[in-house]
């Protein structure tokens, strides 16, 4: 398991931009996001010359630094509530904005040797979570997984012991789902798991018990499942079919629910009408009114970029790209960033 944050420091590589080698952008949160916040930090480094160092250490993380203004912007994956804007707001003297940045897919990864990619309907998903189902050749699990041999094996549930926006779209998909999870446990960045359960420390922690642990399964963004080639669930979704996390069905999934995405920004796109029922948006969290203007102007003109120029480097890492419906809305929302 890793058991350090990650930390991004993308220094000026070319002398046309010395003008601008003293200013930093520093960053704090998600890990959902970080694979592709790297590229995207280093392709507009070498674009403009802005540094960045971003600490990819959760979303709670993220939100925290923000309200205490650590950082210039901060991550998440889950909106923050509005009692933390409220507190952000007095402690900053201004409002926080959530600009969407990229749709990714929680991936239900899993430690088995299968023929097929593994199939969980919401009622079994949430029993083997809530350690109802305790071994992978459960009859359930049979059940829908007719001609697949399972394993006479303990299964071992991973789950995130830090702050994180993973966690908070996860916990939302299992509150829809399961009206004794929503009871019991709830949602949100971080919550008290059913006992038995391991904790890792980011998606690279949960991924790496994964890998480590037969007969383990967990929840972490679809590109470190990619990352360390491990197989993930199809999940039926609210119509019904069983769907893997590609990005056509994750993009089925937002448009689906782009609908209840609120004015500010902020909401939910797990359990939709159609796609992959395990989606999210993931946000930049960023200060309307801006203390400092030169670092206000280059966080809004980097902004600008990455929802136009820099979707684009979306679905090669496995992320969506926001639909240009909501894109739009967005840079309406950086428009908004002054000084």
């Amino acid at each position: 398991m890793i058991k350090h944050a990650f930390v991004l420091a993308v220094y000026l590589v070319s002398l046309p931009f010395a003008a601008s080698a003293q200013l930093q952008l520093n960053g704090a949160g998600a890990t959902f996001p970080y694979v592709l916040y790297s590229k995207w930090f280093d392709v507009y480094s070498k674009k403009s010359g802005i540094h960045f160092n971003y600490q990819s250490i959760g979303s709670g993380g993220g939100i925290k630094q923000v309200i205490e203004g650590t950082v210039d912007f901060g991550a998440s994956d889950g909106p923050m509530t509005d009692q933390q804007l409220a507190e952000a707001s007095a402690k900053r003297g201004s409002r926080v904005l959530h600009i969407p940045t990229t749709i990714g897919a929680v991936a239900i990864a899993y430690n088995l040797s299968l023929p097929q990619p593994l199939k969980l309907n919401p009622a079994v998903l949430a029993d083997i979570f809530l350690g109802v189902i305790k071994r992978w050749n459960d009859p359930r699990i049979a059940e829908i997984n007719p001609g697949v041999t399972l394993p006479d094996k303990p299964i071992v549930v991973v789950h995130r012991s830090d702050g994180s926006g993973t966690t908070a779209i996860f916990t939302d998909y299992l509150c829809k789902i399961s009206g004794y999870w929503k009871r019991k446990y709830g949602q949100g960045t971080s919550v008290n798991w059913p006992k038995g359960t391991l904790g890792a420390k980011g998606n690279e922690g949960v991924a790496g018990q994964i890998k480590q642990l037969p007969g383990s399964i967990g929840y972490i963004e679809l590109a470190y499942a990619e990352q360390n080639k491990l197989p993930y669930a199809a999940v039926q979704n609210y119509a019904g079919e069983y769907v893997l996390p590609t990005l056509a069905e994750v993009t089925r999934a937002a448009e689906s629910a782009i609908g209840s995405i609120a004015d500010d920004l902020r909401g939910s796109i797990t359990q939709p009408g159609r796609g992959y029922p395990i989606a999210g948006l993931t946000w930049l969290l960023v200060l309307e009114r801006q203390p400092d203007r030169a670092k206000g102007k280059a966080l809004a003109d980097f902004l600008r970029w990455a929802l136009t120029e820099g979707q684009t480097y979306c679905a090669p890492l496995h992320y969506a790209p926001l639909p240009k419906v909501l894109a739009d809305r967005a840079l309406k929302a950086v428009a908004r960033i002054r000084p």
